[in-house]
């Protein structure tokens, strides 16, 4: 019995185009991430954490090696929004 092989090529195309959009996607959420795999089981010190370094940086995921906090750092209406 013969192989239909023009049923390939759409095959193949659907293929392809799930694999783009599943690359697309996991690349829009690692640059989001600061190139960084994402996060899993968050714990209220991982939280509080990331909140000190979005003040220090203005990114959740990162860090700087200055010890001098920013302008307004222990602001309290920062926290609050």
């Amino acid at each position: 019995m013969p192989v239909p092989w023009e049923s390939l090529v759409p095959f193949g195309l659907l293929i392809a185009m799930f694999g783009v959009a599943g690359t697309g996607l996991r690349t829009s959420r690692m640059w989001q991430n600061d190139w960084k795999q994402p996060r899993y089981s968050i714990d209220k010190w991982d939280d509080m954490m990331m909140n000190r370094d979005n003040k220090l940086t203005g990114s959740p995921r990162g860090q700087t090696s200055d010890p001098t906090p920013p302008p307004g750092w222990n602001n309290i209406y920062y926290d609050r929004k």
